[in-house]
C-alpha cells in the first residue's frame, strides 16, 4: 500500500511538472525530471507483483488534444534540445542511419499513463487505488519503463552539459 501511495505522490509531481513546463526555465525543468524519473522507476520496479490485480482496466483521461498540448509545451521549452539519437529503437536493428527520438514524446507517453493513474485514484476517492496502480504497473513493465530509461540519458546530458538556459 505504501508503494502505491508513493507512486501517487510521484506521479502527481511528474504530471504537474509536465503541465507547468511552458512556464518553467529549461534548466529547472530538466533538473526536476532528472530527480523525479529515477524515483518513479524505482517505485514501480520495487512494487510487489503479488499485490497486483489481474486485468485491471480504467478509462483514458488523456485525449489526443491534451497529449499534444503536453508534448508541444515540452518541445517548445526544450527547443533544439528535444531531439536525441536513440539506440534502443526497434527500427535501429534494420537501419543504417541513426534514429532520432523526441524527449517530449517520451515524457508525454509516460505522462499519459501516470495521469490516467492519478485521475482514476482521484475520481474514485481512492477506492480504485489498487486496480489503477496495477494497470499502471502493467503499462510500466510492458511499455514505458524502457521509455523512461531512454529519456534519462539525454536529460542527464542536458543537465550537466551547460547547454541549457538558466
Amino acid at each position: 500500500m505504501q508503494d502505491m501511495m508513493q507512486a501517487v505522490t510521484l506521479a502527481t509531481e511528474y504530471c504537474n511538472a509536465l503541465q507547468q513546463a511552458p512556464e518553467t526555465e529549461q534548466a529547472d525543468f530538466v533538473a526536476n525530471l532528472v530527480t523525479l524519473l529515477p524515483k518513479l522507476y524505482l517505485t514501480f520496479c520495487e512494487a510487489d507483483e503479488n499485490d497486483m490485480i489481474d486485468d485491471a482496466y480504467f478509462p483514458d483521461y488523456v485525449d489526443e488534444d491534451y497529449y499534444m498540448n503536453i508534448r508541444h509545451g515540452i518541445e517548445t521549452l526544450l527547443g533544439e534540445h528535444d531531439t536525441y539519437l536513440e539506440t534502443f529503437e526497434e527500427d535501429m536493428k534494420y537501419s543504417d542511419t541513426p534514429i532520432a527520438a523526441s524527449i517530449a514524446e517520451g515524457l508525454a507517453d509516460i505522462f499519459q499513463d501516470l495521469y490516467n493513474f492519478i485521475t482514476e485514484v482521484k475520481e474514485s476517492d481512492g477506492e480504485n487505488l489498487a486496480g489503477a496502480f496495477s494497470s499502471c504497473f502493467d503499462n510500466f513493465r510492458n511499455y514505458w519503463a524502457q521509455t523512461l530509461c531512454n529519456v534519462m540519458r539525454p536529460l542527464n546530458n542536458l543537465r550537466f552539459s551547460g547547454e541549457l538556459n538558466q
